[in-house]
């Protein structure tokens, strides 16, 4: 592959590419997606929902089950723009979602690259948020999102390999706000939907806090496999109540992420050419061809061409909000697996940062360059969404080395 010329390159100018996507779905493309999901086995309810009669339901329980069952939205816009009351004030301990504003200014600040791509602690807490709710099915007596995963040794596990930078930080997220009454499930839950909001193009999901933590490590063989085939995924979330159509929107989380473990020889490279940005481009270079560095999971690629998952696949190409509603649908579900107060919860979606509908990557230019293969010291740097904007040039026995720069 020819590389460019270290004065070619600095000549690049930082061409930006716009993405975007007008909010919510239009009336018809909700028909349409609506229309879609007639033949689907019936939406289960999970937790205490399951027998708890409506009479019995709180409002919280009430919206829950609708969003469960598919007839109410899992997004939301409401916003508290006032300031919170200081830390340990009577009237921020009176307030449930106080302590949450302000755990959620420390993750805002932490998941926003200097690119305004997400970085790698967002990618991170989305997958910490499955990882913990994941290790949960029908049959389970315990597991789901209840913070075991940083309650106990389950980090240790192979299938959480690449979680312990970001679990290491949400201990010490625990460890500054557990005496305000905030418990690890609901920091876990909360840290993966305010990253899907923070990374570019992601959706502002309702976000649920009153979890019962429990100390007592998952059940091992409920996560997924990234060799796995379409059955054997669809059955493993089907036993979580996620149906094929649920399994094609959560799996798309991927668009964000750089992998690091499934193979050492190409560390960092992601599963989309658009890295730390919430769009639907995932879902479509799935199915295409990519740019060398692109780097597709086997399970992706079964799972975008199966009968059973293969139609909403298609339909999340280039159809953002169908997308971003269905995320949310599904996310919410699987941020409830294994809680069995869910009527009892709160919510607390007002303290998330606003989304970002629309984003123009302003290093485009160098960053297309890193994805046809050049310029492999940028992969820490594209990680940790840090802006590309330029390079020095070192010379090293004989082989010419570009080192990268922020400015």
């Amino acid at each position: 592959m020819k590389l460019l010329t270290l004065p070619a390159l600095l000549s690049l100018p930082l061409l930006p590419t716009a993405f975007s996507y007008p909010g919510m779905a239009t009336a018809f493309s909700s028909l349409h997606h609506h229309t879609s999901r007639a033949d689907d086995d019936p939406k289960e309810l999970i937790g205490d929902l399951l027998t708890l009669a409506d009479s019995k339901l709180t409002p919280i329980g009430k919206d829950i089950k609708a969003i469960l069952l598919g007839t109410l939205t899992a997004e939301s816009s409401t916003i508290d723009t006032s300031i919170p009351s200081a830390l340990g004030s009577s009237a921020c301990a009176a307030n449930t979602c106080c302590v949450w504003k302000w755990i959620a200014y420390d993750m805002t600040a932490k998941f926003n690259g200097t690119s305004g791509r997400c970085t790698r602690f967002a990618r991170g807490a989305v997958r910490l948020g499955f990882h913990d709710a994941g290790a949960w099915s029908k049959t389970s007596s315990y597991g789901g999102a209840d913070g075991s995963i940083l309650l106990t040794d389950e980090l240790s596990r192979t299938e959480n390999n690449g979680l312990a930078d970001v679990g290491a930080w949400m201990k010490t997220l625990y460890n500054k706000y557990h005496q305000y009454g905030v418990g690890m499930a609901d920091l876990i839950q909360m840290g993966a939907t305010v990253a899907a909001v923070v990374c570019p193009l992601g959706p502002r999901i309702r976000s649920f806090v009153g979890r019962v933590d429990n100390a007592k490590a998952a059940p091992t063989g409920l996560l997924p496999d990234v060799n796995d085939s379409a059955d054997t995924l669809i059955a493993l979330f089907k036993a979580k109540t996620v149906d094929s159509h649920g399994l094609a929107a959560l799996v798309g989380a991927h668009t964000t992420s750089q992998q690091h473990f499934v193979d050492t020889e190409r560390d960092g490279d992601p599963q989309d050419s658009t890295p730390g940005v919430w769009d639907v481009k995932f879902y479509g270079e799935t199915l295409n061809s990519v740019p060398p560095r692109v780097f597709k999971f086997a399970s992706d690629e079964k799972l975008s061409v199966d009968s059973r998952t293969a139609d909403e696949w298609n339909e999340f190409v280039g159809d953002q909000a169908h997308w971003n509603e269905d995320y949310a649908q599904e996310y919410v579900r699987l941020s409830l697996l294994g809680v069995n107060n869910i009527n009892n919860l709160q919510e607390c979606t007002k303290v998330l940062p606003p989304r970002v509908n629309s984003f123009v990557a302003q290093d485009q230019a160098v960053l297309d360059l890193w994805l046809q293969g050049q310029f492999d010291q940028l992969n820490s740097l594209v990680d940790d969404a840090v802006l590309l904007t330029g390079f020095s040039s070192t010379t090293t026995t004989g082989k010419d080395r570009r080192e990268p720069f922020e400015e």
